[in-house]
């Protein structure tokens, strides 16, 4: 059970958000298309799936190394250079998302002691807001997974993994 969550969380996660976007988006089209009427409701769980969306694919994008990255260097690296590389890169990141992490847990504090509500759905704005911790601790997570890996690899004298290609 815990391998396929591990293999298949953020997909869960991203097909159930990516669902609720765009059946929300079409209703709402026939809606003002149809019957000249909206709500204002639609446009903001829209917005706020397309939040969640994007954030929990950033962790998608980290366990499957598919962020944007220029690796014209690494392919003249040996096979332990290109280790150490990633896992430097890693460790970078990581610092970054530890203290993204930690930033964005203090605007859901102050949301939450404010209570500020969205101006349509009039649900707490911490539901929303929860998006950025939710995804930079999937991103450590899955940062940390990645980091084991590659020194398993390295200790191994393993090619690290190098995440799928898009394009060959």
């Amino acid at each position: 059970m815990f391998k396929a969550l591990n293999d298949n969380a953020e997909r869960w996660a991203l097909l159930i958000f990516y669902l609720m976007l765009v059946a929300t988006m079409t209703i709402e089209v026939i809606r003002r298309e149809l019957f000249a009427y909206s709500s204002i409701w639609g446009e903001e769980v829209v917005r706020y799936c397309f939040i969640y969306l994007c954030w929990i694919g950033a962790a998608a994008a980290v366990r499957e190394r598919a962020h944007i990255r220029i690796d014209v260097l690494l392919n003249y690296l040996p096979p332990r250079g290109k280790a150490l590389i990633y896992i430097f890169g890693d460790l970078v990141t990581l610092a970054l998302a530890l203290l993204a992490l930690w930033l964005s847990i203090e605007t859901v504090q102050v949301s939450s002691k404010f209570g500020s509500v969205s101006h349509g759905l009039r649900v707490s704005m911490v539901w929303f807001l929860m998006a950025v911790p939710i995804g930079f601790s999937l991103m450590i997570f899955r940062l940390l997974q990645s980091l084991c890996r590659d020194l398993h690899d390295l200790r191994a004298g393993r090619p690290v993994y190098e995440g799928e290609r898009l394009f060959e």
